[in-house]
């Protein structure tokens, strides 16, 4: 497992990919099939993997997580880096630190809670995260103002953030006075766009955020990279193409639900089998799983 802070350059050189986690009929942590949608990554050059939504860690029982971890960090290749996450809870994420001293993840990312939170409780939680575990932690922006802009300024001048996950939703991403004033105030080299391929592009080349985050990189690594590479080097309309063509996986997940879409899209792909959502998240319809499966062996055919 790499290991090294995650510097921007280190950020620009490959989608963060935001995998599901594969669970057994007991809804226990599987290798052989984490290992299958890991090597499937790996194999399409994705080396840096974030466990947060899409892998259900809001729901992850106390007594396996320290088993997860360690499992994530045994399944992948020494060049890429495993960022798992914490929280949302406060008592939850403090006893998670605990767990994580143990090992050396090069950060780790403090899941967003609305419930029972407030600006002023956030950043202080945060900033005892960070201190207990000695590390700079990824903020993760998922709701607009979550955070003011100067709150975020003062946890980056403390040294106690690591970079930024923004993935505030708009129907126009250019639109985007949040994200204009935080990058006003934090370094646009510190921010990774987190909602997908939809809006990386103008996330990149507009704003100049760094790179992006993606669930469909699980199903289609290689195109995902590529798209990646192409605004990186500028040819943006060879990235729209790319864009476009994961539409169709994209469409599904926002008209369903992004997580409970990918987690079944994997499997239905043939990658791995992913087994059932971990509760507190419902299954997919069998009318829906029909109209996925075709979408989802689409957008693996992008792969070739």
């Amino acid at each position: 497992m790499d290991t090294s802070p995650q510097t921007p350059a280190r950020l620009a050189e490959s989608v963060f990919a935001v995998p599901p986690l594969a669970r057994d009929g007991d809804l226990r942590v599987c290798r052989e099939q984490n290992q299958r949608i890991i090597s499937h990554l790996e194999a399409g050059g994705v080396n840096l993997l974030l466990y947060g939504g899409n892998a259900v860690f809001y729901h992850i029982r106390p007594s396996e997580y320290a088993q997860t971890c360690q499992l994530l960090a045994e399944l992948v290749q020494p060049t890429t880096a495993v960022v798992p996450s914490i929280g949302p809870a406060y008592g939850l994420m403090m006893e998670q630190v605990e767990v994580l001293r143990d090992f050396d993840f090069p950060t780790v990312m403090v899941l967003p809670a609305r419930d029972i939170a407030d600006t002023d409780g956030i950043v202080t939680g945060i900033r005892h995260a960070a201190a207990a575990l000695q590390k700079p932690l990824v903020i993760y922006l998922k709701f607009d103002r979550w955070l003011p802009p100067a709150s975020v300024a003062s946890l980056v001048d403390e040294g106690i953030v690591s970079w930024i996950k923004y993935a505030v939703v708009r129907e126009d991403p250019t639109d985007d006075d949040y994200l204009r004033e935080l990058l006003d105030v934090i370094p646009a080299e510190r921010v990774v766009s987190g909602i997908g391929e939809q809006p990386a592009i103008v996330h990149m080349r507009d704003f100049g955020i760094c790179s992006f985050t993606s669930g469909c990189v699980c199903v289609a690594p290689k195109p995902s990279m590529r798209m990646l590479h192409a605004i990186q080097a500028g040819d943006f309309e060879t990235a729209e193409k790319i864009r476009q063509s994961f539409e169709p996986l994209e469409d599904q997940r926002n008209g369903i639900n992004p997580i409970r879409v990918l987690h079944r899209a994997v499997d239905l792909a043939g990658i791995a089998a992913t087994g059932p959502m971990l509760p507190l998240l419902g299954e997919l319809t069998s009318q829906q799983e029909q109209i996925l499966g075709p979408i989802a062996k689409q957008a693996l055919a992008l792969n070739q």
